[in-house]
């Protein structure tokens, strides 16, 4: 019976395993509170959470920055399409930029984490918290520092040390983009070997993604059984459930905002399409993205519906949407943006005019780094939170809700992949909006 409870089991899709470690895990930390196994858990259950978020923090670093430099360095095209390719990073990194602003807009308007009360959060923020993340910083350092102050801290001194540190994010994001546009100007010839060397690299470091996430179930079950645990006293476990279901919320408004208004605006006003037609043509790749939670694996059918669906020419569509899969993650970046504030006032940390600011420019640039398969953008919040000195064991407050989430959010990347094309196409005189029959609609 075990055996076949354990083939069914490794039978599952990944998100369902997930689910099945979340139920398990908050059904451990109910009987644990109810048996007073407090202290077992702590001590043999814990860990396992404590080793998959050290997992993820192990391979945040070396992914983001082989990501990155892979990525720019299949920029170069821009030499031949220096126009196009110029008008499509901008326009891929302002919506980027909109979609964070809304995002934190939305959570700190609503404040999910403050549902827990303030002697948990203090609670959360002691056992959490990490205190070599923390800014060291007094009020009057800071008043001594210069305007310039985050353009300097940009600038690593020394690549090597700012790679032992996930708050240090920003320098390594600055030092990948520097050596991508080196290998950029250099060319292609001259740099084969090292490309090849990162692609390599990059695959590599993919699969130990599916690796870690492969274990995420038990990680998960750790987590939340834990953490149940820990909010076993005033209530705390009921007015968890109560933050998490308005964390849920805010991302979900968040992206629908994106999705339901932002770029419908955007296509009527400078595109000229009406939303409605619009969102005939791109449907079957909405759902493949909201099925398979990757936007790389959706890229074939989002070539097609644009090219055929939305009257885009080929040679628009062959570069920008491939592009886009690879740098423009404005569902990612919403995530990430209300993720890292939510746990922050989980923990009753305060995030300061600086701190959002430093989570718009790490969540826009990480999200370039960020790969186009699911579950990638877990990896890119450990950047933020370290980013702003939350430590990433504040993923154990959401991760089970990735799943879910994760779909809709590549739903509105691959959206906002195909706006961008349309409007790049329209400007360049290169779409003409074909009628779309019924019968279309439905392929």
């Amino acid at each position: 019976m075990s055996k076949n409870l354990l083939s069914r089991f490794a039978k599952m899709p990944r998100y369902t395993k997930i689910l099945v470690g979340m139920t398990l895990g908050i059904i451990w930390g109910l009987i644990a509170i109810e048996v007073e196994a407090y202290q077992f858990t702590i001590n043999w259950i814990k860990p396992f959470g404590k080793i998959f978020i050290h997992l993820l923090k192990l391979i945040a670093v070396p992914i983001v920055l082989v990501s990155l430099i892979d990525g720019i360095s299949n920029l170069h095209e821009l030499s031949k399409l220096s126009r196009i390719g110029s008008k499509t990073i901008g326009l891929y990194l302002g919506t980027t930029v909109i979609a964070i602003t809304i995002g934190l807009i939305i959570v700190n308007t609503i404040q999910p984490g403050e549902y827990l009360p303030q002697e948990k959060q203090q609670e959360l923020k002691e056992k959490y918290v990490s205190k070599a993340d923390l800014k060291v910083e007094t009020a009057q350092d800071v008043k001594k520092s210069g305007p310039l102050r985050m353009l300097e801290d940009l600038i690593p001194p020394n690549i090597v040390e700012a790679a032992r540190s996930n708050k240090n994010m920003l320098q390594i994001i600055f030092f990948a983009f520097l050596f991508g546009l080196g290998m950029v100007i250099l060319g292609k010839d001259k740099v084969a070997p090292i490309k090849s060397l990162l692609s390599s690299t990059n695959q590599v470091l993919l699969k130990i993604v599916e690796l870690i996430m492969a274990y995420a179930p038990f990680g998960v079950f750790a987590l939340l059984a834990s953490l149940i645990v820990d909010l076993a006293a005033d209530g705390g476990i009921i007015s968890l459930f109560a933050a998490l279901g308005t964390y849920v919320f805010s991302v979900l408004i968040s992206l629908a905002l994106m999705i339901f208004v932002i770029y419908p605006l955007f296509l009527r006003f400078f595109v000229g399409v009406g939303y409605i037609r619009f969102l005939k043509g791109i449907l079957p790749a909405q759902m493949l993205a909201f099925s398979t939670s990757s936007s790389a694996a959706t890229l074939p059918v989002t070539l097609r519906q644009v090219e055929k669906r939305l009257g885009v020419s080929k040679r628009i569509s062959s570069f920008v949407l491939p592009l886009g899969a690879t740098i423009n993650m404005d569902g990612t970046s919403i995530h990430q943006a209300v993720s890292a504030v939510f746990i922050a006032q989980a923990f009753g940390v305060n995030l300061d005019f600086s701190d959002q600011l430093i989570i718009v420019v790490t969540a826009t640039l990480s999200s370039i780094g960020s790969a186009a398969v699911p579950s990638a953008g877990l990896i890119m919040l450990v950047i933020v939170l370290g980013a702003i000195g939350v430590d990433p064991a504040g993923l154990a407050l959401i991760i089970a809700l990735d799943r879910p989430l994760d779909m809709c959010r590549t739903m509105v990347n691959v959206t906002g992949d195909a706006s961008v094309a349309t409007f790049v196409a329209k400007t360049e005189g290169e779409w003409k909006l074909p009628d779309l029959q019924k019968e279309d609609i439905k392929q």
